[in-house]
Parts: C-alpha cells; structure tokens; sequence
C-alpha cells in the first residue's frame, strides 16, 4: 500500500529532511513515485484524492494472515494492513454490522476519535488488538491519521520525495529508491496525528520520541526510538 501527500497536508519530520540533507540520495518525484508503484504492483488501484493526496494499493502477493483492504465513507479514507484479533467486541462497541471488516472499523474509530470521543487517541488506537498498519486521510478537514502496532509483523516505512512529498509504504524496496536517506521504518505502537503535529507512542504517550542518525550502510537515515521506561497506558 501507498499513501502520498503534500506539504499543505504533513509538514515533512524534521529528522527525515536532516537525514537526507546529512547523506544525500537519488530521489524521484510523488507522481514518479505513483507511476512506479502501480508499474511493479499487478492490478494496482490508485486515486487522486485533491490536489495534494494519493493513495494506491493492490492485493497482489498480499498475506493470508495480513490482508490489504481500502474504504472511504464520509470522505474519510483509509488504507488498511493486517487483521484484529478483537474486531468483533470492536464492532459491537462502535455499532457496526456483522459483516464490516477492519478498515470499515478503523474509519469508524477515527470518527468517533474526531467528534465525539472522551478518550485521547492513544485510547483508541491502544483498543486494537492485533497486527495492522494503516493510514487515514479525511478530506473534509485535510487531516491525517497514521498508526502501527507494536509488533513490527505488519512493515510500514515513511519517506520524503524529491518535491517535498511526505510518503507511506509497507515496501522499503519502493521508498528506498524513491526517497534515498529521507527514509526511516515508522515507529512499531506508535501514531502520527496532523492535528497535533505530533508523532506519539499509543502505549506510553508522555514518553519523548527521538530519532537518531542511522549509519551510512544501513538503508535507513534515521531510527524512531520510544524514551524512557514503558509505562502503560490505561485502556479501560
């Protein structure tokens, strides 16, 4: 899966820009980006959401375990990876229909995170149990929603492009050559938010997120890495 988006949408992580700065490498454009993915994808979708968003997925070479999946409903759209084990308790706490699916589920998390949930995102996020990755686009307020679980079993890498694009892949190979050292693995049990501007651990929200240089023979130019001693948040 793919998900590109302009500056206007995701200012570009700092340590992402200091990365590619420090270690310069080839890059390609976003649409050169697009272009590639649906060239090396067989039955590739993508879709030009705007002028500054682009989501593309296909379900070719997908896990059994770890489906791909796509879903737009209000304007919200969303990429999904993976698979909850908790998603029937999950549909019945949001009021869904038996047969709704996890990128169903996480659309309907995400609005009710967004007008009229008590909870703080990492509530939210921290319900879902299993191994997933996804990406959330709402359109209606040009806000972005990321999050990973904290297993790693579901990759998901994000990168910037030549022109300033920020990227979200779950293949390194596709951003490696897109993005050259602006890249990094995002960071397992964590969300990134628009809203906030933040990049933040669901587990243990109040610890700092650093990122430190990788060296010059790894792929990577930077690593995402959660301060402090684990402390839990409350998901009650």
């Amino acid at each position: 899966m793919l998900g590109v988006f302009s500056s206007s949408i995701v200012s570009p992580p700092d340590e992402l820009v200091a990365a590619g700065s420090r270690t310069p490498s080839p890059k390609i454009t976003s649409a050169e980006l697009v272009k590639r993915f649906l060239e090396r994808k067989p039955s590739a979708v993508s879709m030009q959401i705007g002028n500054d968003a682009q989501l593309a997925y296909t379900h070719h070479n997908q896990s059994a375990l770890h489906p791909r999946s796509f879903a737009v409903k209000d304007e919200i759209f969303c990429l999904f990876e993976g698979a909850l084990d908790n998603l029937g308790s999950l549909k019945q706490q949001y009021g869904l229909a038996k047969s709704a699916n996890e990128v169903v589920l996480v659309i309907e998390a995400y609005k009710a995170l967004r007008d009229r949930a008590p909870y703080p995102p990492n509530h939210v996020v921290g319900h879902l149990d299993g191994n997933f990755a996804f990406v959330v686009f709402d359109k209606s307020k040009s806000t972005l929603f990321v999050a990973a679980d904290q297993s790693g079993k579901v990759p998901l890498y994000w990168g910037i492009t030549a022109d300033g694009c920020v990227a979200f892949a779950d293949d390194a190979d596709l951003l490696k050559g897109a993005c050259g050292k602006s890249l990094a693995s995002f960071p397992q049990g964590c969300f990134f938010s628009t809203e906030d501007g933040q990049l933040r651990s669901y587990e243990n929200p109040k610890n700092k997120i650093t990122a430190v240089f990788a060296t010059e023979e790894e792929i990577w130019g930077a690593k995402y890495m959660v301060e402090g001693p684990a402390v839990l948040a409350a998901t009650e």
